[in-house]
């Protein structure tokens, strides 16, 4: 990975609600916007800022089903040494 990436992605988890909305997906697998920011009692557009800026740091991915997106974590392109330290503070 080269440094440009990795400053983009410590950027995107350093944010609180972006940490909050990565922890979410880690323990419920999926969830829409709407999900999320009641989850973390945030506003609908901060939260869709905060995945928006995930998404293009690739940590996040989504689907479309009916009216909804539903948010994941992209396994296969977040860092796995990042991963396996943000696990271990979300279990911890």
């Amino acid at each position: 990975m080269d440094e440009k990436n990795l400053v983009k992605i410590l950027k995107a988890v350093a944010n609180k609600n972006r940490f909050f909305i990565l922890k979410c997906l880690y323990r419920n697998k999926e969830l829409s916007v709407g999900d999320l920011a009641e989850m973390i009692d945030s506003p609908f557009r901060s939260v869709s800022k905060d995945l928006g800026i995930l998404r293009r740091a690739e940590l996040v991915q989504f689907r479309n089903f009916n009216l909804n997106r539903y948010y994941s974590i992209n396994i296969t392109k977040f860092p796995k040494e990042l991963f396996h330290f943000l696990v271990e503070q979300w279990n911890g």
